[in-house]
């Protein structure tokens, strides 16, 4: 369905990633990827990851609150792949405090580093792609239900969230005539490095499995099968759009 698109990802922590599950979604699928990574010990995991099934991806080191990285990561990836069909966004970060106790009591230090790492970098990454995208292309971020509901812990996350979907209509809006589609995936929670962070994180997923349709909760290939859908020729009329991967859950009422 891929084969021989070009794509970089962001977000590949280790096994348990929605970015990863993504990427194994796309490779199998005929992709060639591009990762990037922050620190040293990251780098050591997604190097492990990919050294048996995709031993020739680009490891890349990108920081998204450092310009310049970011500048640097899309000439290298330019210089390895000559362009880029799809760019996958699964950052998000929020300090630890921020996501204890309400909401009320977030720092201007705590929102403002929750904002810039987990939406901002959305455009910017969106804005360095463009150019290498000059047949059109794909961008699929990774959003979730508390960007529209209260869910408690969730805190400035969900309202990192909120400002990540509204970009996501706007970057369609302005890529739109250069054939780059931007969609986001709002999956159910999975246990990740990053919901680890998020307070009483099992409740969470015990309260969706029980009230959601499907009555189990989501599994990160089928959040990556979906990104694979969006990234595809298959999507090619999709775009500005929050497509929910949570077994229903998003419809439920009381």
């Amino acid at each position: 369905m891929l084969k021989d698109k070009r794509g970089i990802i962001f977000g590949v922590a280790n096994k348990r990633s929605i970015a990863w599950a993504t990427a194994q979604a796309l490779h199998n699928a005929g992709a060639r990827l591009a990762f990037t990574y922050q620190g040293d010990r990251l780098k050591e995991n997604v190097e492990g990851l990919t050294r048996e099934s995709m031993p020739d991806s680009p490891l890349i080191p990108c920081d998204v609150t450092k310009q310049e990285e970011v500048d640097q990561a899309f000439r290298q990836v330019g210089e390895s792949f000559g362009g880029l069909d799809f760019l996958i966004h699964s950052i998000a970060f929020a300090p630890r405090e921020a996501l204890d106790g309400e909401f009320l009591t977030t720092t201007r230090e705590a929102f403002l580093s929750a904002l810039e790492i987990s939406a901002y970098s959305l455009s910017q990454l969106a804005r360095a792609a463009a150019p290498l995208m000059a047949d059109g292309g794909s961008i699929v971020t990774m959003t979730y239900y508390g960007a529209e509901k209260v869910v408690a812990g969730y805190n400035v996350m969900g309202v990192a969230k909120a400002a990540l979907e509204a970009s996501v209509r706007y970057l369609a809006n302005d890529l739109g005539p250069r054939n780059i589609r931007v969609n986001a995936i709002s999956a159910g929670p999975i246990q990740t490095l990053s919901a680890r962070g998020v307070a009483d994180f099992s409740t969470m997923l015990k309260h969706a499995a029980e009230r959601a349709p499907l009555r189990r909760n989501v599994q990160p290939s089928e959040v990556g099968n979906t990104a694979l859908f969006l990234c595809s020729p298959l999507a090619s009329g999709i775009t500005g759009e929050v497509i929910y991967v949570d077994c229903g859950y998003n419809i439920m009422g009381i």
